[in-house]
């Protein structure tokens, strides 16, 4: 008797319900649709965590970068400062020159346009640096 039962079992053929797999493949894909949407909101919300911690990095780096540009300018100031430079200089053992030692341009630039170029020519001081031949317009002044 329980083989006639099992051969009769084996022996049906189920109909699939159209309706309920049609229900099942929606609920799946709603519920696709939720996790993704949860999944997507809490990726945002950690990149913008993450986001905030990069500013505030950088924030403090832009601080920290003001403050050292702060101390290297006034670093800059006290070594251009001239009472500095004299001193190192008196230290290296340089003295002011002698008013013989000194030479200024104005002094070519004076004279007439002729005799300008013509007393440069003739000059030492003008050949050893390098004025032979030049106008005065071309000798710079410092």
């Amino acid at each position: 008797m329980t083989r006639l039962i099992q051969d009769q079992a084996s022996s049906v053929i189920r109909e699939r319900d159209r309706r309920r797999l049609r229900a099942m493949a929606g609920v799946l894909g709603l519920g696709c649709v939720l996790v993704s949407g949860v999944l997507g909101y809490v990726w945002l919300q950690v990149h913008r965590v993450r986001v905030s911690y990069e500013l505030e990095d950088l924030r403090s780096l832009r601080a920290d970068v003001e403050q050292q540009n702060r101390k290297l300018r006034l670093e800059l100031l006290s070594l251009r400062s001239y009472a500095r430079v004299d001193a190192a200089a008196r230290q290296l053992g340089l003295r002011e020159p002698a008013t013989d030692q000194v030479r200024l341009a104005r002094e070519f630039a004076t004279r007439g346009p002729d005799d300008t170029a013509t007393a440069m020519a003739h000059s030492p001081d003008a050949d050893a640096a390098g004025f032979r031949g030049t106008a005065p317009e071309a000798v710079h002044r410092r």
